[in-house]
């Protein structure tokens, strides 16, 4: 933790609507665009069902963002879903959230984007397996460093890592849709004998997701109120719109049945265009993908335990709720976070842990998309302030997309979804203690 003085001053605000917007499109876009159009393709069956998929997953993600996004400006405060949990449930709910996340998932998905930006960069430099750990305590204990010096330099990272992924995304879709190599939409002699339109549908909201991170920075957002509806609504059109488009020139530039068969679907589709050249091109892409995506989850997790050690549910909150009294940034947070993520990183546990914990995950988010029922009937619409439009449509639709992903879940993987909700209540005995000592 930081060793010079810290003071409780809140956080200043910091982060432009430029670099929110960079988080929510940069969280969001992933390595997933480059290798997950072969698998909805193949559940899907036709490549004009595996676009309806991905817009239809669009549709039910815009529902989601949309709606959290009317919480969003009615608690402006920083923290997110955590927040929003505690306010409209109650103390346990945001709590239990706040556990799994600053404990478990968020420092495990740091480890997991570290892990991944050393195992593309082996595209170009090979490293063995201790090499590649090294590389990714490396590039964590970077971004680490720009993120405690400033918050600005956070979102300055998380700008042109998202300007530089879009660089390869916007010459595969500016070329490819104007491309006749081997077009993906027709000589198909049969269509894929996938597990299912459904199953397709999601795939791409997994593909989807990381966008609410951003409401974690709601206090360091000049009028967060207005700015967070705003940034998250415009991201998510614009990801759906790069979404549909990428698969459409995927489809013209590869053969359908290359599509169905390649695991990277996206460097073969640079090759076609671009030649030999195509496959360094896409992996400096995911490179900076991953580079961004790990940027914006560490800037946006620490401000989970940095919330909680506010209210005091969280061990060692005096510390882990400080400001660094010249950087004024959530120092110790950030230090928290990123030494779980290099235990997690040597420990090799960071894939089974976010894996154990999706399920509970969406338990919390669906429950976030549905208090806005409960947030109208505790805060009802301010006039001036945003309101989620075609109310109440917009919020079934995002609750309907949650339910159906918690079904799934449950049906494909039972254990693991009793295993993920076993961890999460592990974290009462702590809660109730801390309860106690501060009564």
């Amino acid at each position: 933790m930081s060793t010079k003085k810290a003071t409780t001053k809140s956080l200043g605000k910091t982060l432009t609507a430029t670099q929110a917007l960079a988080i929510v499109v940069g969280m969001i876009i992933g390595s997933g665009i480059f290798l997950k159009p072969g698998i909805v393709l193949s559940n899907a069956g036709t490549p004009w069902m595996s676009i309806l998929a991905w817009g239809v997953g669009g549709i039910i993600t815009l529902a989601s963002a949309l709606t959290v996004a009317e919480i969003a400006a009615a608690i402006p405060k920083s923290g997110g879903l955590y927040t929003y949990l505690g306010e409209l449930y109650g103390g346990v709910f945001g709590y239990l959230l706040g556990w799994v996340q600053a404990v478990i998932s968020y420092p495990a998905s740091v480890a997991a984007l570290a892990i991944a930006f050393a195992t593309y960069s082996g595209y170009f430099v090979p490293l063995n397996g201790w090499q590649q750990k090294l590389l990714a305590v490396a590039i964590l204990a970077f971004i680490l460093i720009m993120n405690v010096i400033a918050t600005k330099f956070g979102g300055i990272i998380q700008t042109v890592a998202t300007v530089g992924k879009l660089i390869p995304v916007a010459g595969i879709i500016g070329v490819g849709l104007f491309s006749n190599l081997a077009p993906g939409f027709s000589g198909i002699d049969a269509p894929a004998a996938g597990a299912g339109f459904g199953v397709a549908v999601l795939g791409t909201l997994w593909a989807y997701d990381g966008w609410i991170s951003v409401t974690n920075m709601a206090g360091e957002i000049n009028n967060p109120a207005k700015t967070l509806p705003k940034v998250i609504s415009i991201g998510v059109i614009f990801v759906i719109a790069v979404y549909v488009l990428f698969n459409v020139a995927v489809f013209k530039a590869l053969p359908y049945e290359q599509i169905i068969s390649s695991p990277t679907p996206g460097a073969d589709a640079a090759e076609a265009l671009f030649g030999n050249g195509g496959g360094a091109f896409i992996t400096a892409g995911i490179i900076i993908s991953v580079l961004g995506a790990l940027n914006g989850y560490l800037m946006t997790a620490a401000r989970v335990p940095q919330a909680m050690g506010e209210k005091q549910q969280i061990p060692f909150s005096r510390v882990l709720s400080s400001i660094h009294p010249k950087f004024q940034t959530p120092a110790n947070a950030l230090i928290f976070q990123s030494v779980l993520a290099v235990i997690y990183i040597f420990s090799g546990t960071f894939n089974t842990l976010t894996d154990l914990l999706v399920f509970v995950l969406w338990i919390f988010f669906t429950m976030g998309v549905f208090g806005v029922f409960l947030l109208r009937k505790k805060m009802p619409p301010v006039q001036g302030r945003y309101r989620v439009p075609l109310y109440p449509v917009t919020p079934v639709i995002g609750v309907a997309g949650g339910l159906y992903i918690l079904g799934s879940t449950i049906v494909s993987d039972p254990l693991r979804s009793l295993i993920g909700i076993g961890i999460t209540l592990a974290g009462l005995p702590v809660y109730y203690i801390l309860t106690r000592k501060k009564a």
